[in-house]
């Protein structure tokens, strides 16, 4: 490209964001267009509108989502705002400038009963207003918008912001004990890897490629939320010590949330392997460099 291609970037401030914002800003195929929650209510037609007016961007990743791990008191009514009619509206104003839209989606959209794992064929059962309000934005997008990608991401996490790595170590400092689900299998994610993901498919489609649809992005190898946590506790040791001294195994079966659900979010990657040659990577080694990258905002007095 003789011109880089600016990128604007909804939610830059979270975890998948915020890395992403990293990605490019280090590329120089890049130009980065940053606007964090406070800057965009993606929820507001008008604002959006404005946006894309005045920044002109070639393309727009949406990464402003409501998780399960979100401090929100109306967490059920900020999920379908922004999830939801917040992806709608960003899918509306793109295709009035003719802006291809990235969406980031979850695997909480399906109901976790397949043990081998679900492919982008396999039909959705949403449990709960967390996997609903992700599901409902990815109809709504596809419903407006013909140049899309949908990317649903697993088990996310980061040096950044409110997710299963900070809890882990904060609970670790002051928890004599923590507790895990045994039954519950995924693959964890990191917000670095998602970024790498995501900027080799804008890439490739600011290229020429016209690859639009869903697609499904994790890190590799499938592990409990148990052992994952035990994991992060062994990772982290090799920086501080802790107060817990004992990991219960629970079982998400007996537990009564909605997001507590037995067997396996793992999502199948080959449709992204084969499109656009995008591999999976190990997430233990992700895991490493975030441990890393959480110490040094400890160190430099920043609490994630």
């Amino acid at each position: 490209m003789l011109t880089p291609a600016k990128v604007l970037v909804t939610g830059a401030s979270g975890q998948a964001g915020a890395a992403l914002c990293q990605q490019l800003a280090d590329d120089p195929f890049f130009e980065l267009v940053p606007l964090k929650r406070q800057q965009l209510d993606i929820s507001s037609p008008q604002a959006v509108s404005a946006a894309l007016q005045e920044h002109q961007p070639s393309f727009v990743v949406n990464c402003a989502g409501i998780t399960r791990f979100s401090d929100h008191d109306d967490v059920a009514e900020r999920a379908f705002a922004v999830n939801c009619e917040g992806a709608a509206t960003l899918a509306e104003a793109c295709a009035r400038a003719k802006v291809p839209l990235l969406h980031l989606s979850s695997d909480a959209v399906f109901d976790n009963h397949y043990a081998s794992g679900y492919t982008e064929l396999d039909e959705v059962a949403p449990q709960g207003v967390y996997g609903e309000s992700f599901w409902q934005g990815e109809e709504r997008i596809r419903a407006s918008l013909e140049q899309h990608i949908i990317l649903r991401v697993s088990w996310l996490f980061s040096a950044c912001g409110n997710n299963f790595l900070t809890q882990t170590v904060n609970a670790a400092r002051t928890e004599d004990s923590l507790e895990a689900f045994s039954d519950h299998i995924g693959c964890p994610t990191s917000a670095r890897d998602v970024a790498r993901v995501v900027s080799a498919i804008i890439k490739q489609i600011s290229n020429g490629a016209q690859a639009w649809g869903t697609y499904h992005y994790c890190g590799a190898e499938i592990i409990s939320s148990y052992d994952f946590c035990k994991e992060i506790l062994i990772a982290a040791s090799e920086y501080e010590n802790f107060k817990v001294e004992k990991l219960i195994a629970l079982l998400a079966e007996e537990d009564q949330q909605e997001d507590s659900l037995p067997g396996s979010s793992v999502l199948i990657c080959k449709k992204v392997l084969n499109i656009f040659g995008i591999r999976q990577r190990p997430w233990r080694q992700e895991l490493k460099s975030e441990m890393r990258a959480l110490y040094q905002l400890y160190q430099g007095g920043t609490q994630p």
